[in-house]
């Protein structure tokens, strides 16, 4: 089924997607790095999570170890950098604020990605690549990040045509699939592969690719009853997006969360149930600051330990252990008491542990819960005031100004960043200072 793309008036969706961000966000205040080859590094500095586009020319895969990259490194002049997540988390939070100058519908795909709705908005602008133009213009002034537009009638066409900005040079970072000519539209997809696109993963791909489907064109002139007889729903609803019918709506805020998980690998292996219980005991008020933000309880806690898999000269071991709350609760005290008390029977002296975390599960919004006549731990209105004053504190003074746990001041299980970048927009002593002659 072709669709003539004279019948969509105005696209109805745009995604914002900003190019290779983790790089291009160390680039906007160390401009040195422009044009040359970068990577950004997983938690403790092991694997490139993050490559510039001089890296991906090199073959460089997504995970690659940085130990296998050395060489390459030395011959190429690759520059590594660590994971610097609280300079990416406010450079998105600038993007975001932005586009929603740009549209009061916005759904946040990502820490990188966002999908406005243009609903009634087409006459503000002469075409709606000029609107992506004049979005792409104003993030580059106000934070030096590059990005790419994609419009289109749904949101499976904004994304694929975001692709096809991010591809092909000639469309000048902005895409727009509804204003396109039919027979140059079509003419398009026919050399674009049917894996790329949103929601098409490696099995399905094969599957298609096998019944004689391997291009966008074919998947989108394919039999919706096909569609659904052998895939289901879901890629019956993709068919129709791709000619032009919208069934997946914007959704400008994002569920909550039924599980929330924050853990992490310790920069060195620790030993001793002292340094695992203030590991335990930051990654559980972490989780607690985003159970409160989404405005939900949790009625229980998983917490678990691990040692090295990969050290096969160590003794091995692993446990967790999930410790029900006497009531639901968001508070960071109670909390951190049922963590720690879990991680004390599952604590075994004599190995050497590489990660630990916790998992918040049984999670609901906190208008779930009325009023008990039974007084309830961290639930209470006394509680409730304790928590908002904590995280208002941190928000405004910096993370773990003020906390519940004490822990040292060594934190050997903190995670290892030899080369991170300063934290140029979240720390007074990092802010760069200009000088002028």
């Amino acid at each position: 089924m072709a669709i003539d793309s004279a019948s969509i008036n105005q696209p109805t969706f745009a995604l914002v997607d900003v190019n290779n961000f983790y790089v291009s966000c160390e680039r906007a205040f160390n401009p040195g790095l422009i044009n040359r080859p970068v990577v950004v590094l997983s938690n403790n500095d092991g694997c490139t999570v993050a490559r510039s586009n001089e890296v991906k020319a090199l073959g460089v895969k997504m995970g690659t170890p940085w130990f296998k990259l050395k060489d390459l490194a030395r011959q190429h002049g690759i520059v590594a950098l660590s994971s610097n997540y609280t300079l990416y988390g406010d450079m998105s939070d600038r993007v975001m604020t932005i586009l929603r100058d740009f549209s009061p519908h916005v759904e946040v795909y990502s820490i990188d990605e966002c999908f406005l709705g243009l609903q009634g908005l087409g006459r503000l602008w002469p075409t709606a690549t000029d609107l992506g133009q004049s979005i792409r213009g104003r993030i580059q002034r106000w934070t030096s990040l590059p990005v790419c537009v994609g419009l289109g009638a749904t949101k499976t066409l904004a994304k694929l045509a975001n692709h096809i900005a991010k591809k092909q040079p000639s469309y000048n970072g902005v895409c727009d699939l509804s204003s396109m000519p039919s027979t140059q539209l079509e003419s398009l997809l026919s050399t674009i592969e049917v894996g790329e696109v949103w929601g098409v993963g490696r099995q399905i791909s094969l599957h298609l690719n096998k019944a004689g489907i391997k291009t966008v064109l074919a998947l989108r002139d394919t039999p919706t009853a096909w569609l659904r007889a052998k895939f289901g729903v879901v890629m019956a609803r993709l068919g129709y997006e791709l000619r032009g019918i919208s069934c997946l709506s914007l959704e400008e805020v994002s569920a909550p969360r039924k599980q929330i998980i924050s853990s992490r690998s310790f920069g060195q292996l620790i030993h001793s149930l002292t340094e695992l219980s203030e590991s335990v005991a930051s990654y559980t008020s972490s989780a607690a600051e985003k159970l409160r933000r989404q405005h939900s309880l949790c009625n229980a806690i998983q917490v678990f330990i691990q040692t090295n898999p990969f050290r096969e000269q160590d003794k091995q071991y692993s446990n967790s252990i999930t410790i029900p709350l006497p009531n639901a609760s968001s508070d960071t005290r109670l909390l951190i008491r049922a963590a720690l008390f879990g991680l004390k029977h599952i604590y075994r002296k004599g190995y050497a542990y590489k990660k630990a975390g916790v998992i918040l599960t049984g999670i609901d919004p906190l208008t779930l819960y009325q009023t008990s006549l039974l007084t309830q731990q961290g639930a209470d209105e006394r509680s409730t005031r304790l928590m908002n004053v904590l995280d208002q504190l941190n928000n405004k003074y910096g993370r773990n100004t003020v906390s519940v746990f004490s822990v040292g001041s060594k934190k050997s299980w903190s995670m290892r960043r030899e080369i991170m970048s300063p934290c140029y927009t979240t720390s007074w002593q990092d802010v760069p200072i200009a000088y002028a002659h």
